[in-house]
């Protein structure tokens, strides 16, 4: 959307003619792109000029119409050695920004906003039980090989992770298709078990690029081949990736960059170095203890979204003691969770209740429906005493890939755990190799998950029994019945009773320890426009920053 306000004139302000020429000047250099944010700044406040008043050119600018061209490296995180192009089997922010960012599209898109866009499928229409779906999808768009997007390429895209060997991860969100078959060369028909009224939210899952198809029901993943704006020109796993605007792109005013290099640097303060000194131009996950003092730094830009984003400490409640439910309790209850919001994340976020739906959903629990779990060493003896113990010894496995701050995090909660007579050994894990080695093998562990916008998407994809990242292996026949109700409920006080019940049912009895909900704070050179919205899906203004962002 343009901005229809009228254009600020920092002259018309001043009084002396000589200055407000100059500042007159010094303006139109900076919204033609020929001047950096720092030399306008600097230049309007020596004219006369208020802060506030040059701050909202600033702001303006960035919303400007977007300008073609440049080398864009951003440095991310969640890389790894074993990454693969195969879009069901993405774990981390470096290959979603990378595949779902750069080289692929889906067919619905999450807006900056929040709202449900349509992206390759051009439209969709339901029957009134929310069974049956017919996707139009959209005509003329060309994979970056030149062959056309046709329903046999977004059938077989969907299939992929439905096929009976399948080990994507997204596996359990198309898991209630009933049937998914072609309507012509430009529609897909697919009717559902079970009623789903967000069925078209969850194509918009990272998991779900369309790849073109091999013709004979398979899909080429292995070349990196996509309808995206970009086209992969190299590609070291867990290392550094090169991609190239696609000439043919689809989308008006998206991909402005001639190149995009994404760079894996798991290290906050190597990122930060980095942007610091020129070698990128943006930065995922400022470290929070330090975002003050790039705060000082005029040539850089830091900006902070709120959304679902999630810290977590999964339990295996497959395997002793965690199979224990008031094991897992004593743990939850010594947990000193505003320690963490001050200590670990410096205020940027809220309190988590052992509960994955956050500040984002239209669903959450009220802190009256569901009240707050405190710090409580007694509560946390008496649920030990019930377990069978008085004493324990449990070993945490923790790497800033899972979050970072979670070796400190979890030497905090030794601290705080030991007057209950739980003694908590931190074991530092290698961050290369972290979510195939430790996250889902070890019983005990740190993780993050990025935001999902609705409750459905969030409990089939973890909580569910049969959720291909159910971390914490758990299985709760009650939980699972309602969570069917929920996708076919369509009255929305009803639904809201079912969501807010299941949350009740994770609190009190799952797998999970869920101590915070964290802002999502990134930077970037003053050199880099970006929307004024930024996205709070994903990390990176929803992992669009190739696909969103431009060069002044």
């Amino acid at each position: 959307m343009k901005d229809k306000q009228t254009k600020i004139d920092l002259s018309a302000g001043l009084s002396d003619l000589e200055a407000a020429n100059k500042v007159k000047s010094i303006q139109q250099s900076f919204e033609s792109g020929k001047m950096s944010r720092r030399a306008f700044m600097t230049g309007a406040l020596s004219l006369g000029v208020s802060l506030t008043s040059a701050s909202l050119v600033v702001n303006r600018a960035e919303a400007a119409t977007p300008k073609r061209g440049g080398s864009f490296r951003q440095a991310v995180t969640g890389g790894a050695s074993s990454d693969v192009l195969d879009p069901g089997l993405i774990l981390d922010q470096y290959m979603i920004n990378l595949q779902s960012g750069q080289l692929r599209n889906n067919l619905t898109e999450i807006a900056a906003n929040g709202e449900l866009i349509p992206e390759l499928a051009e439209s969709w229409e339901v029957s009134p039980d929310a069974k049956v779906w017919h996707l139009k999808i959209r005509k003329g768009v060309e994979f970056s090989n030149g062959k056309s997007l046709t329903s046999e390429d977004v059938v077989d895209s969907l299939n992929h992770h439905l096929n009976k060997d399948s080990k994507s991860a997204a596996k359990s969100i198309l898991g209630g298709i009933a049937e998914l078959r072609a309507d012509g060369k430009h529609a897909v028909n697919v009717t559902l078990k079970g009623g789903d009224a967000d069925f078209p939210f969850l194509l918009s899952d990272f998991h779900l690029n369309v790849c073109p198809s091999n013709g004979d029901g398979t899909i080429d993943w292995q070349s990196g081949i996509g309808t995206g704006g970009y086209v992969l020109k190299d590609h070291d796993p867990g290392v550094r990736s090169l991609t190239t605007r696609n000439p043919n792109y689809w989308k008006e005013g998206r991909a402005h960059f001639d190149e995009v290099e994404t760079i894996q640097v798991a290290d906050a303060n190597s990122r930060t170095s980095g942007l610091r000194s020129g070698a990128v131009d943006a930065m995922q996950g400022v470290e929070l203890k330090t975002v003050h003092l790039l705060e000082r730094v005029s040539e850089i830009v830091v900006k902070s979204v709120t959304g679902n984003k999630q810290f977590t400490l999964p339990m295996r409640t497959d395997t002793a003691p965690y199979d224990n439910n008031d094991l897992r309790t004593a743990v939850k209850h010594v947990i000193d969770r505003e320690q963490w919001l001050k200590t670990i994340i410096f205020g940027y976020g809220e309190l988590g209740n052992d509960n994955p739906i956050g500040p984002a959903n239209v669903y959450r629990a009220t802190n009256e429906e569901l009240p707050q779990r405190e710090y409580d060493v007694d509560k946390a003896k008496y649920h030990l005493k019930k377990a069978g113990y008085s004493k324990i010894s449990l070993q945490f496995h923790a790497a800033d890939t899972g979050f970072a701050g979670s070796v400190d995090a979890g030497q905090l909660m030794r601290e705080s755990a030991a007057p209950a007579g739980i003694d908590i050994q931190v074991i530092r894990e290698p961050n290369d190799g972290y979510w195939s080695d430790v996250w889902m093998k070890k019983p005990w562990v740190a993780c993050n998950w990025l935001g999902r916008p609705i409750e459905n998407w969030m409990f089939s994809q973890v909580y569910a029994a049969d959720a291909s990242w159910n971390d914490t292996y758990w299985k709760h026949e009650k939980f699972n019945k309602l969570l069917v109700q929920g996708r076919t409920e369509l009255d929305s006080t009803k639904r809201r009773e079912i969501y807010v019940e299941m949350q009740r049912i994770v609190h009190n009895e799952g797998g999970v320890a869920l101590p915070l909900f964290v802002s999502d704070v990134m930077a970037h050179s003053d050199k880099i426009m970006t929307p004024e919205t930024i996205g709070n899906n994903l990390p990176m203004d929803g992992a669009k920053s190739g696909e969103r962002w431009w060069f002044a």
